[in-house]
């Protein structure tokens, strides 16, 4: 069985040196990156599975290489950086990261956190995602992980906008709370102020919102999680 590949986009040579030690040691496969251009080539040689990269970078800053990353359904993002205000947070789990996390970390946090990445997206492969859900007029495609308006607009959402939309799905009526939802979307618990489940529901509604007329289909129960109302065919 081929070991999962990691690509490190870091421009700090004992960052990406530690780094490239820690996953190793894990066992899997590591590849190096300094900015986007030298990304980019990693990308076209290897069949990458996940990318661990810092915002702060020469030229083109992380923000903006993840928004030519996230399209890829078998691809996983994590953003780690000494940049750790919300506002920054927000924008890269808005962009498409499947998580976030902020220097100085520790070690044994992070490849728990980059395990369970890559088994979501091992799971993807294995079919888990793939039939198509419809519901009031929309449709949302788990193999190319598109959601289909009902005036043909075709909208591409990232893994975890996916997963918190299907759980709600397959929950209709029900209360999801916000830890079933950060378990679902990233494998890990639920932190105090973290602000990830916030972010995916709001960029889920906007989805929503591009439609005129959409009807409300996600309600927040306040101290409690999320409920999907739609009627699901």
């Amino acid at each position: 069985m081929q070991k999962p590949h990691i690509l490190i986009v870091e421009d700090e040579d004992v960052t990406r040196f530690n780094l490239r030690n820690l996953f190793e040691a894990e066992g899997y496969q590591v590849s190096e990156a300094t900015d986007g251009e030298s990304m980019d080539t990693q990308l076209q040689n290897n069949t990458i599975n996940l990318v661990i990269m810092d915002i702060n970078l020469p030229g083109k800053n992380g923000l903006l290489l993840a928004r030519e990353l996230t399209s890829n359904n078998e691809l996983g993002l994590i953003f780690l950086t000494g940049r750790d205000s919300d506002i920054d947070k927000i924008l890269g789990l808005e962009i498409g990261a499947d998580d976030y996390l902020t220097k100085p970390f520790n070690p044994r946090e992070l490849t728990i956190r980059a395990r369970n990445i890559l088994n979501r997206i091992g799971q993807t492969k294995n079919e888990i995602e793939k039939a198509v859900i419809t519901f009031n007029k929309w449709s949302l495609d788990g193999n190319s992980r598109k959601m289909t308006a009902p005036d043909g607009q075709v909208l591409s959402i990232p893994r975890g906008e996916y997963r918190a939309l299907r759980l709600l799905i397959e929950n209709t009526g029900q209360i999801v709370t916000r830890q079933q939802l950060i378990k679902e979307m990233t494998g890990r618990d639920l932190r105090s102020n973290d602000r990830t489940v916030d972010v995916t529901i709001r960029r889920l509604r906007k989805h929503f919102e591009s439609v005129p007329d959409a009807a409300e289909l996600i309600n927040t129960i306040h101290g409690e999680g999320y409920r999907f109302i739609g009627s699901v065919d």
